[in-house]
């Protein structure tokens, strides 16, 4: 079938469902929903025979969904309706929650049902959450729905599936003051359930000191408290603040773009909480909070099993900025000292990495010197993980990979992926950003140079099954999370024990030998850090612009021409080539 995904945004769940859909042979084109007229151009122009839509912030015209069948995807269980389902679901502590794919009608989220699904819920973020079960969950119901209407099935109407007593229910969307945390009388849990409901956006609106911010990534604070409400202790970027009962870590805070229908002056950027609190209390006053490194909230460590090592980062997005980088550059370089023969680079839960810390660079007072010093952190822990001298290195890739994340992966000696994970081998998205990480040797000597520039051109997100068939990854397992962990660490220990690992050591020291001797690292390095210093410095400001647009969440004034197959018919595809 012809399927066009309309989109507000190309977000992880409309991404899945791109590669998920050409993976079975539909043609598939995307088109963002900036207008009415827009939608109604992309129709005429590409003629679906089902429009997907994945993530949409209002109404499909009536003119289209009476003109071709329109697919909702709601993250939400039967009867469920409206635009804050997985927010409301997590506030009020739900067990169970699901997706449901409707048709689109006049009714909001009231449309017949073309499939459902259920999981069980799990204390995570809102953000997490929708990365993981609930794309699994609309994935299959997606699926089952087109496989339904491919043969002729009509959707059911949802009266008909709701219980006799039951009925659909609309809940409205999420107002700040429906999260706001009460400091004097919210618990420990009330508040991480406030906190995660949040999450990613749009945070929970509160205050230090009278400064209005909004709060993110929290996390139990074990075996601290004080008075409720004030902050108790440093770890990190992260600030501790104390409940009724005990204490959170906050990872994360944005000052809010508006308070009261106030707009503030200062940018609104979401940005470690220690950084947010020099800038409104003093440097002074956040450095005479007690020092909880020890016991803060982990965004890096090393654990070590049956001969293999398992280095974690789960860096908040997948950001590597250049603090960052350094730590875990450090952190590499002991674990590569360390008395084992495999070391697993695990990443962590949500994305293994996306690349550089592009709100941090936006942040800092020169975005360009920013940007150089960040991305040679990153090209450091990259050097390193190549040249890793006694030890057989895995990337474990659990959550997503992008840019110059995925190429850092690439790096290692292999690259394991969780089945359902996305990959995009690409930076150009990105105001045309050259790109580094060596990425100009790892790619090529993965895929050939041919599929290597379709790649980097096509600009297109892509699942395991493609990447193991181009040699991108060299395999991909495990259903969910837990499964894949577990499985990752069955074969790296049996990596370290194969009586084989001794020849593959040695056949990796030479082919390293080899290549330096054709092409040094060294020269890769320079030759990409030319073009970035071009990107970063140059008279071209496209990187700036499309940095900022991202960062602030800029809405696109039109769909990229390689999405919208049906406006440019002369875009490399590499799923075609």
């Amino acid at each position: 079938m012809r399927i066009l995904l309309l989109c507000h945004a190309f977000n992880s769940l409309t991404q899945r469902l791109f590669v998920e859909l050409r993976e079975r042979g539909h043609p598939v084109s995307v088109e963002f929903d900036i207008n009415d007229a827009v939608t109604r151009e992309a129709l005429a122009l590409f003629r679906p025979d089902v429009v997907v839509a994945s993530f949409l912030k209002r109404r499909i015209p009536e003119d289209v969904w009476q003109t071709v069948p329109c697919l909702v995807v709601h993250p939400g269980p039967l009867g469920d309706r409206g635009p804050s389902a997985l927010d409301w679901a997590i506030l009020d502590g739900a067990k169970t929650w699901g997706v449901t794919v409707l048709q689109a009608d006049a009714a909001l989220d009231g449309g017949a049902v073309w499939q459902t699904a259920c999981f069980p819920m799990r204390p995570a973020t809102k953000g997490s959450l929708y990365r993981h079960e609930v794309t699994e969950a609309a994935v299959a119901a997606v699926l089952e729905a087109l496989t339904r209407l491919a043969t002729g099935d009509r959707p059911t109407p949802l009266a008909m599936l709701l219980p006799p007593d039951g009925h659909s229910r609309w809940r409205p969307q999420m107002r700040r003051a429906d999260r706001a945390i009460d400091w004097s009388r919210d618990d420990t849990a009330t508040v991480l359930c406030k906190l995660r409901s949040g999450d990613g956006n749009p945070g929970v609106l509160d205050a230090v000191d009278d400064h209005p911010v909004e709060l993110f990534d929290g996390h139990p604070a074990t075996g601290r408290s004080g008075p409720p409400g004030t902050l108790i202790a440093r770890s990190g970027e992260a600030v501790c603040r104390a409940t009724v009962d005990g204490a959170v870590w906050i990872g994360r805070m944005r000052q809010p773009a508006t308070v009261d229908d106030h707009p503030l002056t200062l940018p609104k950027l979401k940005l470690p909480s220690v950084q947010v609190l020099e800038r409104l209390l003093g440097v002074a006053t956040v450095a005479s909070l007690p020092d909880a490194t020890d016991d803060g909230p982990p965004d890096l460590w090393y654990q070590e099993r049956d001969g293999v090592g398992f280095l974690h980062f789960p860096f908040y997005n997948g950001a590597l900025g250049t603090a960052r980088g350094q730590r875990l550059l450090a952190a590499l370089r002991v674990a590569q000292q360390r008395d084992t023969k495999v070391l697993v680079l695990m990443g962590g839960p949500d994305f293994w990495c996306n690349g550089i810390d592009l709100n941090g660079i936006e942040a800092a007072s020169s975005p360009a010197d920013e940007s150089w010093r960040a991305i040679n952190a990153i090209d450091d822990v990259a050097a390193a993980l190549i040249t890793t001298p006694r030890q057989l290195t895995v990337a474990a890739l659990t959550g997503n990979a992008g840019a110059g994340g995925l190429f850092l992966a690439l790096a290692a000696d292999l690259v394991w992926a969780r089945t359902g994970v996305v990959l995009n081998p690409h930076y150009k998205g990105m105001g045309n950003l050259y790109g580094s990480e060596y990425w100009t040797y790892l790619l090529p000597r993965r895929c050939g140079a041919d599929r290597a520039r379709l790649l980097t051109e096509a600009r297109h997100p892509m699942g395991t099954a493609e990447a193991l068939r181009l040699g991108l990854i060299d395999d991909a397992f495990g259903t969910d999370q837990a499964r894949f962990r577990h499985a990752v660490a069955e074969r790296a220990t049996a990596l370290a024990h194969d009586s084989k690992l001794a020849t593959l050591l040695a056949s990796k020291q030479q082919l390293r030998v080899r290549d330096e001797a054709t092409k040094p690292l060294a020269a890769y390095r320079t030759e990409e850090l030319a073009q970035m210093k071009l990107n970063f410095y140059g008279f071209d400001p496209s990187y700036h612009v499309a940095r900022y647009n991202f960062v602030f969440k800029i809405p696109k004034s039109r769909t990229p021409l390689y999405l919208a197959r049906h406006r440019q018919s002369a875009v490399p595809d590499l799923g075609q080539a």
